[in-house]
């Protein structure tokens, strides 16, 4: 069967100079593209099926190029506190929440900007909005903030520090409220996924389904996977069909037992074995190596602002070695998590010494980065995987206090990277920001706030994308980086018929008006405005 796609806008990118490119017309056979071009040229089959597209404009399917579903499908049914700016606004937003909830055993939030209670998080600002334990999530993921009453159900008082993380506590040694790092990862979290039925999980992961193929996205990298995750991904696809890929990198926490690193990597492989079919794989392994800039855990090269000591990376650099040269022999990728200058370093100089040709590792975040880091990703053929929704400048506020506006100058260096030859792939990070694609390119290309559209504060425009660069890093790169170019992320004969149909303007400052109006993934449609 055949489909004939006219009088639209068919995004081409022009790889010579960054532009871009439209053609008039497309075919499909199947699940393939088979054409793109000019109609005016070609015999169109009798048998095929004419879809008039009205002058929309046609985009390769989106690809989320770092994203956590399941947590994003969880996130959407928590109280949202990004729009708050104040303590007195949190609470009352929580306790609406809860009054509107009165059956549900915990109350969970999301979205708490840690500058809208000047970094300050104990467990006595949230008791006495209600009597059920209450645990609110850092915008960025990095942290949990929580109430008294959820700090003695998960029994944290007597639990010990571990490596990389902190359990903030009161001058009696007693947990005060705040969580980061590695303690939330390996205590918060997994006491959370403990309490949460299978149920509620695939529920949560159902409508994440449906949120990213109404959003205009084919595939995603899920960028954290673990045992109940992944075991939650595999009793969704026996009832369900998921109608985008999905590539998954395992996550390696951090351990001072080496073995037990090792253990975790050798799992990613063992897997990446077993699971050999490209819309459903892990691809490689996750390692995180610091924190964030707005919990003061991102690891820099000077101290934050009234600090006298610079962050160190969570990792040693040595045995993040060993870990990157035992997943790089075996054949898979290696996502590194690194936000500060620090450990952006750090991570180019592993990559540098044990990186394979060919095997595309990648750093996540690079939130802030030297000129001379920014240049050596492209002479290693390190994938810059970025995410422009965490530039916004309402987010970006407390970064002046925090690092000085001098060293805010390199912030999301994203043009220095391209123009470096770095392989360039965009994501949102859901739930730490939005999913949605049209805002986080508006990010990349205006450098102006999605979040506050009045507002005409940039962060460091001179780092911008244009469009089409911004636009073939969220399909074409995302695909690159997860070794999907091949057979998906752009609109040329031969790969697989995935793309979206947007009502669009093209031009920067109209894209937060673009609106999804149809998706297909694998040539049939399976969203539909």
């Amino acid at each position: 069967m055949s489909s004939v796609f006219k009088n639209g806008r068919i995004f081409v990118p022009q790889a010579s100079n960054h532009g871009a490119d439209f053609a008039e017309g497309m075919i499909i056979e199947n699940e393939r593209i088979s054409y793109v071009g000019s109609l005016d040229e070609i015999t169109i089959p009798e048998d095929a099926k004419v879809i008039d597209l009205q002058s929309r404009t046609v985009i390769p399917g989106f690809i989320d190029a770092h994203v956590h579903i399941l947590h994003y499908g969880q996130s959407l049914h928590k109280a949202d506190l990004i729009g708050c700016t104040s303590l007195d606004e949190i609470r009352e937003t929580i306790k609406s929440y809860a009054e509107a909830h009165p059956s549900i055993p915990r109350i969970f939030c999301r979205g708490w900007i840690q500058s809208s209670t000047n970094g300050v998080a104990l467990a006595s600002m949230l008791d006495g909005i209600d009597s059920r334990p209450i645990f609110v999530d850092s915008f960025d993921l990095h942290s949990m903030w929580c109430s008294s009453a959820a700090l003695d159900e998960m029994k944290v008082h007597t639990a010990p520090d571990l490596p990389g993380g902190t359990i903030h506590r009161d001058e009696n040694g007693r947990a005060s409220g705040l969580l980061d790092e590695s303690a939330l990862m390996n205590l918060a979290w997994p006491y959370i996924e403990s309490v949460t039925s299978i149920e509620d999980k695939l529920s949560a992961l159902d409508t994440a389904v449906a949120a990213y193929t109404a959003a205009g996205y084919t595939g995603l990298v899920d960028m954290a996977m673990d045992e109940s995750t992944w075991e939650i991904l595999n009793l969704y696809r026996r009832d369900h069909h998921i109608p985008f890929h999905i590539g998954a990198h395992w996550l390696v926490p951090f351990s001072a037992d080496q073995k037990a690193n090792f253990k975790y990597v050798d799992r990613a492989i063992e897997l990446h074995h077993q699971y050999k079919q490209p819309d459903f794989c892990i691809v490689g392994i996750k390692l995180i190596c610091d924190g964030v800039v707005d919990g003061c855990t991102a690891a820099l090269l000077q101290p934050y602002t009234g600090k006298s000591d610079p962050v160190d990376p969570i990792w040693p650099e040595d045995m993040l070695q060993e870990v990157v040269q035992r997943a790089d022999s075996a054949g898979i990728q290696c996502a590194i998590h690194a936000i500060g200058d620090r450990a952006v370093h750090q991570a180019i100089n592993v990559l540098s010494r044990v990186g394979t040709p060919g095997r595309r590792h990648r750093i996540e975040h690079l939130e802030l980065t030297t000129s001379e880091d920014a240049k050596r990703l492209g002479q290693l053929g390190i994938t810059a995987s970025i995410q422009p929704v965490h530039s916004d400048p309402m987010l970006f506020k407390a970064w002046p206090g925090l690092v000085g506006p001098d060293r805010c100058k390199r912030a999301f260096a994203y043009k220095d990277f391209l123009d470096g030859g770095a392989p360039i792939a965009i994501g949102t990070d859901a739930p730490t920001a939005p999913h949605m694609p049209f805002p986080n390119l508006y990010n990349a290309t205006t450098r102006r706030s999605a979040l506050e559209i009045q507002s005409d504060n940039t962060v460091n425009p001179h780092f911008a994308l244009s469009l089409a660069e911004a636009a073939t890093a969220a399909t074409a790169g995302a695909a690159y980086a997860r070794f999907a170019d091949g057979w998906t992320g752009s609109l040329q004969k031969g790969l697989y018929a995935d793309f979206v149909v947007v009502d669009m303007q093209w031009t920067p400052e109209k894209l937060l008006g673009a609106k999804v109006c149809q998706t297909w993934y694998r040539g049939k449609k399976v969203f539909d405005s």
